[in-house]
């Protein structure tokens, strides 16, 4: 009888571990469609972030450039340091090719303002096949935000010395001193001049 008891308390406790098991596979299944969900929406953001800088840091070259053919102007120096001068055109382009770099596509790319870029963008893939009804048509998208800083301050010289002199340019505690004579014998790089980082 006691065999009989035994054997019968087996057959009870089966269709529970059948159960707990099942459940168990269940929630693992469910765990790695969020694990995938998640590393898409990563893979997105790390797309968005790539394309804004890209994006800014073309900026930054653009308004460098336009800082250096202006060298000896000191009074437009300002509105170059404020992001505004002739010429420049779209950075786009940089974000679709960073985009592309990290397999996702630009939805939107817009200046923000004088100094900066938004750029949507969605991810080439989707999300897979799992538990979760429609995930394997969905994609993600992510927004992110770039701006420029400019790092530099001067003081226009008095009009007496306006002709001789150049304003002493100090960025970020470094000194430059430009010669009028030879401004471009030595000129601060475009990462001298403005700083690239995404907005907080």
């Amino acid at each position: 009888m006691r065999h009989l008891r035994t054997y019968g308390d087996a057959g009870q406790a089966f269709p529970v571990y059948i159960t707990v098991v099942g459940g168990l596979l269940f929630l693992a299944f469910a765990y790695f469609a969020v694990g995938q969900a998640a590393a898409n929406r990563n893979g997105a953001q790390t797309a968005a972030d790539a394309a804004a800088l890209a994006a800014a840091q073309d900026r930054r070259d653009q308004l460098a450039g336009a800082w250096v053919q202006n060298v000896l102007d000191p009074t437009r120096w300002q509105d170059i340091f404020d992001g505004k001068a002739d010429g420049l055109g779209l950075s786009c382009w940089r974000a679709d090719q960073l985009a592309a770099l990290n397999d996702a596509a630009v939805l939107s790319c817009l200046p923000d303002g004088a100094l900066g870029y938004t750029v949507v963008v969605e991810t080439n893939d989707t999300v897979g096949d799992s538990i979760v009804p429609g995930t394997e048509d969905k994609k993600s998208q992510e927004k992110a935000t770039a701006v420029i800083e400019p790092r530099c301050g001067f003081e226009l010289p008095t009009e007496a010395a306006e002709k001789d002199t150049l304003p002493l340019l100090t960025c970020e505690g470094k000194e430059w001193e430009l010669d009028p004579k030879d401004p471009e014998e030595l000129l601060p790089e475009p990462e001298d001049l403005f700083d690239v980082h995404l907005a907080d």
